[in-house]
């Protein structure tokens, strides 16, 4: 338990470091916000450039990665969903809206650090896999099932799949991560070596990522408060923070993962939910107070579970 510690409570003490020193304002919400977007793009893109430049794939196929960790997802997704719906009677854009908060992880500002922490470089190389298609896959499901709630639910006009979909292609070419995971393929493929100045420049600012990613995101949470959606958004934290983990872990082991990509998918899977939660609340106006809860209780109370599952693994 002393290793758990010493590797998953730094994580989360500077998140509420971040938390702290916006809430006292000492400094302000708007130098998270600017810290923030350094670190997703910049630092995160020029660490996942360096992992897969860098990378040894030798501890299995990269596919495997992806079946376990989004066969979780799945699970989870549909649980929310129907516990939203049939348990509280909400309708059905809320129903997408949960199995978001329950199953998109927030991996880029504090997955990448704690795998990075926990499980070392073989991990890192296995969250940058996953990276390369979390973010297309998750944004298109929740945002094709949110299009297609609205339709059940009359309550804006449909739009059609293509303009939808080649919405979501130009945003990602632009999505630094996206970027930075090809840049490092192209490397990777022609065998290009990252030596002299510019290996200590990526080194330097790949470092940064880390520390950078966990304060921005504590600085963030000033913004987000536990609303009047308390019992359901603690229903998605438990799913969150227990269910995903669980299913990856035992879709982990029935794929034969190695234990080093096994321990940085499941806690990849176990850390709070993302601000694309919100996000995506945001964009079509339903589910704030949902969202914003979600992604309080499952910082505030991940700190406990994340570390039962370090121990697990450990």
């Amino acid at each position: 338990m002393s290793d758990v510690a010493l590797n998953v409570l730094p994580v989360f003490a500077l998140i509420l470091l971040g938390w702290v020193l916006v809430r006292v304002g000492y400094l302000r919400e708007e130098l998270g916000e600017g810290l923030g977007e350094f670190v997703f793009r910049v630092a995160v893109p020029v660490l996942l450039f360096r992992t897969i430049a860098e990378a040894d794939f030798a501890g299995g196929a990269p596919w495997r990665i992806w079946v376990a960790y989004f066969s979780g997802v799945a699970v989870t997704w549909t649980i929310a969903h129907f516990v939203a719906t049939l348990g509280f009677k909400r309708d059905r854009r809320i129903g997408v809206l949960a199995g978001v908060s329950a199953a998109f992880a927030n991996t880029v500002f504090i997955g990448l650090p704690l795998v990075s922490r926990v499980v070392g470089e073989d991990g890192l190389v296995a969250i940058s896999v996953l990276l390369s298609v979390h973010l297309p896959t998750m944004m298109i499901a929740g945002t094709v099932l949110m299009e297609r709630a609205e339709r059940k639910e009359g309550v804006r006009e449909p739009q059609s799949l293509s303009v939808l979909l080649l919405g979501i292609v130009r945003s990602l070419v632009r999505n630094p991560l996206v970027i930075g995971l090809f840049a490092g393929a192209l490397f990777h493929a022609g065998g290009v070596p990252l030596v002299g100045p510019v290996k200590v420049m990526v080194d330097q600012v790949a470092a940064m990522a880390a520390p950078a990613a966990l304060m921005s995101i504590g600085m963030a949470l000033v913004r987000y408060k536990v609303g009047g959606n308390a019992r359901i958004a603690l229903a998605m934290t438990a799913l969150k923070l227990l269910l995903l983990p669980g299913c990856v872990y035992v879709a982990c082991r029935l794929l034969g993962l190695p234990p080093e990509w096994t321990a940085a998918m499941v806690l990849t899977a176990s850390v709070p939910t993302g601000v694309n939660a919100w996000l995506l609340a945001n964009h079509f106006g339903v589910g704030h107070a949902l969202a914003s809860s979600t992604i309080t209780m499952t910082t505030a109370l991940g700190v406990f579970t994340v570390s039962f599952w370090a121990w697990l693994l450990g």
